[in-house]
C-alpha cells in the first residue's frame, strides 16, 4: 500500500504561508545587495578590503544587539506585530540612505545598515520559526527551505540592479547613486508594512513542556538546539565571507570586471543558491534532513578547498558549486535546531538569530588576509567555518561529545526522541533511525 505524502504546508494555514514567504525575498535583496556595496565603497571613498567589510559588520551587528529583544517583542505581542515592527524599522533604515549620499558619508551609510539589520532581526526572528509551524513538524524543514528560496530570489535581483547602476559598462566605478535602490527598497517595505498591519495571522499556541515529575524542561537542556547555535554561527562565518568577496576575488583573478562579476554573483552564485534550496526542500520530502544537511555540507568543504588550491577555472566553478551546496544550511540547521521546542520556540528563535554575528567576524577576518596576504588566501576562513558545520553532524564528532554518556546516548526528560535500545545505540542525533524522531 503506497504512503501517504504529508503536505508541505497544512490547508488552513495556505494563505499565511504565502504571506510569510513575501518577506523572505524582502531580506534576501537587502542581504545580497552588500556584496556589491563592499567593492562600490573602496572605490569611491579609496578604503581596504578590511574598512569595507564594517560594511557586513555594522549590519550583522543589528542581528547580535536586537535577537533577544526580538525575541521578548514577538513573545509578548506576537508574530504579526513583530513582523510589522521589522518592516517599519528596515523601511526606515533604507530611506536613511539618502542623507548618507548627500553628505557620502561612510559612518551615515552604516548607521542606516544597523537599523535595516535591526529591521531584519525581527523579521526574521518571527518569519522562519512561524513557517515551520503552519504545517506537520515532519515536513518544517522542508516547508523552511521552500520559503528561504525565494530569499535567493532577492538575492539574485538585488547584485544585478544594484550593479547595473553602480558600475559602468568597464567595470569601474560609475556615477550611479547608491541611495536609489534603498529608497525604492524603502518604499516597497513601507507598503508591505501597511498591508501586515490590516491583515489578521494565526498564533500558533505551545503547551508549556515538562519531565515526567512536572517539572518544566528549560530550554538549554536540548542539546541539539545547543549545536544548531553553534552550526548556524558557522554556517554564517562562511557564507556571508564569501558573498562579500567575491567580487573581489574574480576580478582579482583577471576573470572579469566588477560589473560583470556582479551579474556573474546573481545568475551564477546567487541562482545556484536559490535553485539549491528548491531543490533541496524537494528532496527532503523524501530523505531525510540531517543526510540532505550531511552531504551538503561536505560538498562545501570540498568546493572551498578547491577554491584555495587556486586551480583556475576548476576554483571559480568550484566557488559557484558551493553556492549549491550551503543553500540548505541555514533553514536545515534552524529547523532541526527548533524541533521539540515546544514553548520555547520563540525564545529559541531568538538566540538562533543571533547567529548572523557570524557577518561580522567572518568578513572581518577574511579581509584582514586578503590584505595581508591574497584573496585566495582568505577562503581559509570559510574553509574552517564549513568544516564546523561539517564536523558535528557527521557520525557524532562534535554531538557525540556532547550527549555520549557511558558510551550510550541519555536523553533527558522532555527531549522528543525515543529510548528505544536501537535509537540509544545511534552515534549521532542527526542521525537518528526514523522510528526514534
Amino acid at each position: 500500500m503506497k504512503q501517504k505524502r504529508i503536505p508541505l504546508v497544512g490547508r488552513q494555514y495556505l494563505v499565511p504561508f504565502i504571506l510569510i514567504t513575501s518577506l523572505f525575498f524582502l531580506w534576501g535583496f537587502a542581504h545580497a545587495i552588500l556584496n556589491v556595496l563592499n567593492k562600490h565603497f573602496q572605490e569611491i571613498l579609496d578604503i581596504t578590503k578590511t574598512h569595507s567589510a564594517f560594511i557586513q559588520m555594522t549590519m550583522y551587528m543589528g542581528y547580535f544587539i536586537m535577537a533577544i529583544p526580538a525575541g521578548l517583542f514577538i513573545s509578548r505581542f506576537g508574530y504579526r506585530r513583530g513582523v510589522v515592527f521589522g518592516l517599519l524599522l528596515y523601511g526606515i533604515g533604507s530611506l536613511l540612505f539618502i542623507p548618507g549620499q548627500q553628505y557620502l558619508s561612510f559612518n551615515l551609510f552604516l548607521f542606516a545598515l544597523f537599523v535595516i539589520g535591526c529591521g531584519l532581526t525581527f523579521l526574521e526572528t518571527a518569519a522562519n520559526p512561524y513557517a515551520t509551524e503552519l504545517g506537520a513538524k515532519e515536513t518544517a524543514a522542508s516547508r523552511l527551505n521552500f520559503a528561504q528560496s525565494f530569499n535567493g530570489l532577492g538575492c539574485i535581483c538585488a547584485p544585478v540592479l544594484a550593479g547595473l547602476l553602480l558600475f559602468s559598462k568597464d567595470g569601474q566605478t560609475g556615477s550611479g547613486n547608491v541611495a536609489l535602490p534603498y529608497i525604492c527598497m524603502g518604499v516597497v517595505v513601507l507598503l508591505v508594512a501597511l498591508v501586515f498591519s490590516r491583515i489578521k495571522l494565526p498564533e500558533i499556541e505551545h503547551s508549556v513542556e515538562v519531565d515526567e515529575a512536572g517539572n518544566k524542561v528549560g530550554l538549554w537542556s536540548h542539546r541539539l538546539f545547543i549545536f544548531g547555535l553553534i552550526a548556524l554561527f558557522a554556517y554564517e562565518v562562511g557564507e556571508i565571507s564569501i558573498n562579500s568577496f567575491f567580487i573581489n576575488y574574480v576580478v582579482e583573478q583577471n576573470w572579469m570586471n566588477a560589473r560583470e562579476a556582479s551579474v556573474v554573483l546573481s545568475f551564477g552564485g546567487l541562482g545556484l543558491f536559490m535553485l539549491g534550496r528548491f531543490a533541496g526542500s524537494w528532496i527532503m520530502g523524501r530523505v531525510r534532513a540531517e543526510k540532505m544537511l550531511l552531504v551538503c555540507a561536505t560538498g562545501t568543504v570540498v568546493t572551498t578547498s578547491l577554491v584555495l588550491l587556486d586551480v583556475g577555472m576548476v576554483s571559480l566553478a568550484a566557488l559557484l558549486c558551493g553556492y549549491a551546496f550551503e543553500a540548505i544550511m541555514f533553514p536545515t540547521i534552524f529547523a532541526l535546531s527548533l524541533r521539540g521546542l515546544g514553548n520555547h520556540t520563540k525564545r529559541a528563535s531568538s538566540f538562533l538569530m543571533m547567529s548572523p554575528v557570524g557577518g561580522v567576524v567572518g568578513p572581518l577576518l577574511m579581509g584582514l588576509v586578503a590584505d595581508h596576504a591574497t584573496m585566495v588566501w582568505a577562503f581559509i576562513v570559510p574553509l574552517v567555518a564549513y568544516c564546523v558545520v561539517w564536523a558535528c553532524p557527521q557520525d557524532g564528532v562534535c554531538l557525540h561529545r556532547f550527549l555520549n554518556i557511558g558510551g550510550s546516548l541519555r536523553f533527558r526528560q522532555g527531549n522528543p526522541y525515543g529510548d528505544s535500545p536501537k535509537c540509544r545505540e545511534s552515534q549521532s542525533v542527526w542521525l537518528l533511525p526514523d522510528e526514534c524522531r
